[in-house]
């Protein structure tokens, strides 16, 4: 199954009953295997969880800790790009060059990377050396 088919199918189990914009994630992690993620939103409203994240916490619960590739998908009309938060949990886990398919459910996508989303992305290499 590919990314963008995978991200489409978590989507739907999104829970957005106060927002109502259901985004579905997939993250293609290092050792070939899919993780999927959707986003969460409370009665606490914003204190939800991004699709993105979602799907890098089942990453690393797997046993993985390297991202290969991602793919996000909204009803939305332009490929929506993932939050800011979501930009630099991306750069944790993915090298600047790792690609990123944004799509929509109309079928429209724009291709593009960790790197193009958060340029000059905070690393762990800037953490001091112990």
């Amino acid at each position: 199954m590919d990314l963008v088919s995978a991200a489409t199918d978590v989507r739907a189990r999104a829970y957005a009953p106060y927002s109502r914009f259901q985004v579905g994630a997939a993250v293609l992690g290092a050792g070939g295997e899919v993780h999927v993620g959707c986003n969460v939103e409370n009665a606490a409203y914003p204190e939800g969880t991004c699709a993105e994240a979602g799907a890098i916490a089942a990453m690393i619960a797997s046993g993985e800790t390297r991202i290969a590739a991602v793919a996000v998908i909204a009803d939305s009309p332009r490929p929506v790009p993932p939050c800011g938060g979501c930009r630099q949990k991306l750069a944790e886990f993915a090298g600047p060059d790792t690609p990123v398919t944004l799509a929509t459910l109309g079928g429209a996508r724009f291709e593009t990377t960790v790197g193009a989303l958060l340029p000059g992305a905070f690393r762990q290499d800037d953490m001091p050396a112990d």
